[in-house]
């Protein structure tokens, strides 16, 4: 008893700053690794992954998404005014991303990944990809309000609403069209539909938002089992079992929060189910999410990944944004479980990406595609309960 008594006055202790000590690993660490050994000087562009001792893996693709979230990790950290070079740095990876992968075969849309010297190495339009240019071009706007930005985040909605856009309701997987159809990339133009709102004040992001919302309660969300599906046919009819992905649970709370924002609707009766939902998944030992269960709260895949931490963290935010009782600390006790658990990296601002049950970790490499998610969650903790 006493041993648990002296584990829980540590952790409160550890709580007690962790949005600052997660803010100094962002400037001190992070911002710099990415920017000077995650970026290739040789051909441009954000390195995809680094290996485990840090150094950049030159030769893995260049996934597009990887390349849109780069970006928005530097203009969110030059808006937040952590980073004076943040600014300068998604402006020339936007360049980059821009003469490399919007349209190089002559069709419109961005392909989906790159060669390490820039050539096309799967044309693929892919849904998922197009949310993150969308929320990349939105926070480099937010900065600058610059006219041809603007242009590109029209150009790309207008790919997206008359290209990408589903008979049966949101937008298909991808160009060539695709099976199964999924929520994510649903739930990630959402989010960068909330973003261009915020960045240009333009009510037709709000309205786009709004269509993402109504798809989220017609079809996305199972109101009698209060879970959202990953996986659906054409007409949006559920693929069983039902695959939950927690991490998933806990992101739309905290973009419910974001549209309850800008719009005034109400969101909160779906953010507590959505919570509630996520927190019946966590590993035993260390009170993280794990990667995927069943409708009936069950446990499938007993792995936890990085992302799905910084969701749950995310969440609990938006409860405290909301004024949720205990809330704060709920998302104080996350981003202590992420420090603890994925930051604790021996390269200075890398991370774990995944573990086993046995908390074994499952990827050597340090993958660009994290920093998203830890540098979003740790501007939120900032803004909302620093």
């Amino acid at each position: 008893m006493a041993e648990r008594d002296t584990a829980a006055a540590a952790d409160m202790l550890d709580s007690a700053d962790i949005v600052a000590r997660l803010k100094l690993r962002m400037i001190d660490h992070c911002l710099p690794l990415w920017s000077i050994e995650g970026w290739d000087d040789v051909a441009g562009g954000f390195i995809d992954r680094l290996d485990v001792e840090g150094r950049a893996d030159a030769s893995a693709p260049r996934r597009v998404f990887v390349q849109a979230r780069q970006i928005y990790c530097y203009a969110k950290a030059a808006q937040m005014g952590w980073y004076p070079d943040g600014r300068a740095i998604a402006l020339k990876g936007l360049e980059h991303l821009l003469a490399k992968a919007k349209a190089p075969d002559g069709r419109p849309g961005f392909v989906h990944t790159l060669t390490p010297d820039g050539a096309v190495l799967d044309p693929l339009r892919d849904s998922y990809d197009h949310a993150f240019v969308l929320l990349a071009l939105a926070t480099v706007h937010g900065l600058d309000r610059d006219a041809q930005v603007r242009a590109e985040i029209d150009t790309l909605c207008h790919f997206v609403e008359t290209q990408l856009r589903s008979p049966h309701g949101g937008v298909h997987e991808g160009l060539p069209v695709s099976l199964p159809r999924r929520q994510n990339p649903h739930m990630h133009l959402f989010e960068a539909m909330i973003a261009a709102f915020d960045a240009t004040h333009d009510i037709v992001f709000q309205n786009r938002a709004g269509n993402f919302f109504s798809l989220f309660l017609a079809n996305l969300y199972d109101k009698q089992r209060q879970v959202l599906g990953e996986y659906f046919e054409e007409d949006f009819s559920k693929i069983e079992p039902v695959s939950v992905e927690p991490g998933h649970q806990a992101e739309w709370a905290w973009l419910l929060k974001g549209f309850e924002r800008i719009t005034g609707c109400p969101t909160g009766r779906y953010r507590g189910e959505l919570l509630a939902s996520a927190l019946r998944y966590r590993d035993e030992a260390t009170g993280c999410l794990i990667d995927e269960g069943d409708a009936g709260g069950n446990i499938r895949r007993h792995t936890r990944r990085l992302w799905p931490q910084t969701e749950i963290a995310k969440a609990w935010i938006a409860q405290a944004e909301a004024g949720e009782a205990g809330a704060a600390d709920e998302a104080r006790a996350a981003l202590v479980r992420l420090e603890r658990h994925y930051l604790s990296h021996p390269v200075a601002g890398g991370w774990y990406d995944q573990f086993d049950r046995a908390g074994n970790s499952l990827v050597a490499t340090i993958p660009a595609s994290s920093f998203y998610h830890v540098l979003c969650a740790v501007a939120e903790a900032e803004q909302v309960i620093g």
